[in-house]
């Protein structure tokens, strides 16, 4: 991809996400007081639909709550979302996830997702970067058709473990690869 195409891609993924964030996922809003009434929301939902989801939170050194991503795409897309992170259960620091992607995808969603960093180095090195970003060596635990979160041998010795949930709307294409995350003061 030459320069030039990097950057109105990059223009073209900004604009999505810039799109995307007017859906309600709390811009403008009242700041830290929102992000942790959302958070504590969305903590509870997963908890009570998915209670192996304790399990991992009790081994984790930390998580990252992003109670709601709004994601759109024609072609080209983003998404955006804000959320906290916890450290025993208490907020240590506010990040936002933002994304932008091009290729085969149409629609819009919104969705919940937790990261559950699983060792102390994982976590350190996340609340260290500017701007840690999502990629394929992120593992996912997913929701079996009993609602029950399954959690692999492989999985569970991930340093950072994923669990999207809540997803509402049709985005064909949606993934947390490539989903930046970065500190922000709501």
């Amino acid at each position: 991809m030459d320069m030039m195409n990097r950057r109105s891609f990059t223009l073209a993924a900004l604009a999505g996400a810039g799109l995307t964030a007017a859906c309600g996922n709390g811009i403008g809003g009242n700041g830290a007081a929102e992000i942790d009434a959302r958070v504590d929301q969305t903590l509870d939902y997963l908890y009570s639909n998915h209670p192996n989801a304790r399990d991992l939170a009790s081994k984790s050194s930390g998580i990252l709550v992003m109670p709601l991503i709004t994601e759109a795409g024609f072609g080209v897309g983003g998404g955006y979302g804000r959320g906290a992170l916890l450290v025993n259960d208490v907020t240590v620091d506010y990040y936002s996830a933002a994304k932008g992607s091009f290729g085969f995808q149409i629609g819009a969603s919104q969705h919940a997702h937790v990261l559950f960093f699983m060792t102390e180095n994982a976590l350190s090195e996340f609340r260290r970067s500017r701007g840690w970003a999502a990629g394929a060596d992120l593992k996912y635990a997913v929701a079996d058709d009993g609602e029950t979160l399954a959690v692999g041998t492989t999985t569970s010795l991930a340093p950072v473990i994923a669990v999207v949930f809540g997803q509402a709307g049709l985005h064909f294409g949606a993934t947390l690869e490539g989903t930046k995350y970065s500190r922000i003061i709501p």
